[in-house]
């Protein structure tokens, strides 16, 4: 698309390719490879492939270059790859870039498998991390150095909800030279301006809210077109971590509808949030609410609270237990950023695996519930959680 259009619009149109039929919704090109008319040009596309030429669906595929095309169109970057889940984004866009002795400063509120991948992979291979209280800058002062080749965090942090000023670490970031990664699906495209503040790269789990519906997984990795084709490819194309063309076009219709839902879902969670706020039975964390420490700074950064709440629920584990077990339209599930509202328990699923000093280090403490708001009527899903609560207290 040639012209300035909104991310709405963008969202519907950007990168679309049409076949000789003129197909107006995406075709799917269900193939792994791709056929050459003579042995010359197999040779030479090997060589050098052209704008719209194709090798190996591991490489590349149409119905994936749109998804990945309406995603940069979106995003505000020049190029992205899609991978086949979140973590092959997170994952793939670190290892591509890193190597032994470099050294990466990282924000310790992270998801479970992104601290796996940065304390256990990383440093498998050489790579030292340091990390560091995100919301403090002046502990992004001390730790990054001449040396730090890239910083990491998530732009909202998952299932705490610390808000990083993405402008300012990379302000600091980028006066060593460091590259500036940021794992930002709790902002959602639809919020997001990470590139204009200061990222390098964006990366997203496609399976939250880009599909939007539960359906299918995938990732991708925002940046310039030397990171992405010259970085990643590389890596991505021979580890084997493409997404393959149906879940790209699931995606590509996920994005058609994502700023209708993720600002119906938001405004919702603000609603429950808001309703949440004076019962005693609970503390609410949730970024668009006056209260939460980094207001302010979400309000400038992402324009909204987002899609998902942190609630504290009085007695710990077994009246959090309680509370989910006795929800009725609330799922008990560990995805997030479904058309569906989903609870879960951080403690003992997504963040199990860490130690119970980590885990109060991180504020993952027994009684805390990550909760997504999805599509349905706010005032059912309050009155819902409202009767967990009451459970909850036995």
């Amino acid at each position: 698309m040639t012209r300035p259009f909104s991310k709405r619009t963008r969202a519907v149109h950007g990168g679309a390719r049409r076949s000789q039929y003129g197909e107006l919704s995406e075709a799917i090109f269900l193939t792994q490879g791709f056929a050459y008319d003579s042995a010359e040009s197999a040779e030479a596309r090997f060589i050098q492939a052209g704008e719209d030429e194709f090798i190996y669906a591991r490489y590349g595929n149409p119905t994936v270059r749109m998804f990945e095309d309406r995603v940069a169109q979106i995003e505000g970057a020049e190029d992205a790859f899609a991978t086949a889940s979140g973590m092959a984004a997170v994952s793939g866009a670190l290892m591509a870039m890193l190597r032994a002795g470099d050294h990466v400063v990282s924000a310790r509120a992270l998801f479970g498998s992104c601290l796996y991948v940065l304390e256990e992979v990383l440093t498998r291979y050489g790579v030292e991390v340091t990390f560091v209280d995100g919301t403090d800058l002046e502990q992004w002062r001390a730790a990054i150095r001449p040396d730090t080749k890239a910083v990491f965090f998530e732009s909202v942090s998952n299932p705490t909800l610390e808000v990083i000023d993405i402008a300012a670490v990379s302000d600091l970031a980028h006066a060593a030279g460091a590259t500036v990664l940021v794992d930002n699906v709790f902002a959602t495209p639809a919020f997001s301006d990470a590139i204009a503040q200061g990222a390098d790269v964006v990366i997203y789990s496609a399976t939250k809210h880009i599909d939007g519906q539960g359906r299918a997984l995938g990732g991708v990795i925002c940046g310039t077109q030397h990171f992405v084709r010259k970085v990643v490819e590389p890596y991505m194309k021979h580890t084997g971590g493409s997404m393959s063309p149906f879940n790209a076009w699931v995606m590509l219709k996920g994005l058609e509808t994502l700023d209708l839902r993720v600002n119906a879902q938001a405004d919702s969670a603000l609603a429950i949030a808001q309703g949440l706020a004076e019962d005693n039975r609970v503390i609410t964390r949730y970024p668009g609410l006056a209260d939460h420490p980094q207001h302010d700074l979400v309000q400038r950064q992402m324009g909204k609270g987002g899609t998902v709440l942190a609630l504290e629920i009085a007695g710990g584990q077994d009246a959090a237990f309680r509370f989910l077990n006795a929800l009725e339209i609330v799922k008990i599930s560990n995805n997030l950023g479904d058309a569906k509202s989903i609870a879960t328990h951080p403690a003992t699923t997504t963040h199990q695996r860490l130690d119970d000093a980590i885990k109060a280090k991180l504020g993952i403490t027994p009684g805390l519930v990550r909760l997504s708001v999805g599509l349905e009527d706010p005032v059912d899903l309050l009155a819902d959680l409202r009767m967990g609560l009451a459970a909850a207290q036995g």
